[in-house]
């Protein structure tokens, strides 16, 4: 299966079913199931009007997150180049569904882009 590689907070955004678009520089063709996996690294800088809109709907966050591992799967089902969505600052966005989070975090070494993950981890 695919994975994709996100920082936190937005990768536990995802997996919990709160935020449905990933924003992407690159466009993919792609559609199925793939892993979230999140980084080492995190920026609490990153997408300020993002952050902002997490404020603004009591969306609460825990204070630790994991890092370093997949953290649960999602649907992508399209790529798109604009949208409404708060969430979307593109330039483009892959739209994810059906978010499972894993109950326990898997250690794994995330790399860039959709990248195949040969082994079963569930």
């Amino acid at each position: 299966m695919k994975a994709l590689s996100i920082r936190n907070p937005w990768g536990w955004l995802i997996v919990n079913g709160y935020k449905d678009i990933e924003n992407r520089s690159w466009r993919t063709n792609y559609r199925g199931r793939i892993y979230i996996h999140v980084g080492i690294k995190a920026d609490p800088h990153d997408f300020q009007s993002q952050r902002d809109y997490i404020r603004s709907t009591g969306i609460v966050v825990p204070d630790t997150l994991a890092t370093g591992a997949i953290i649960g799967e999602v649907t992508l089902t399209d790529c798109i180049d604009s949208s409404d969505s708060p969430w979307f600052c593109g330039p483009y966005g892959f739209c994810l569904s059906d978010p499972v989070a894993y109950d326990q975090p898997i250690p794994y070494r995330g790399q860039l882009g959709l990248f195949e993950i040969n082994e079963v981890l569930q």
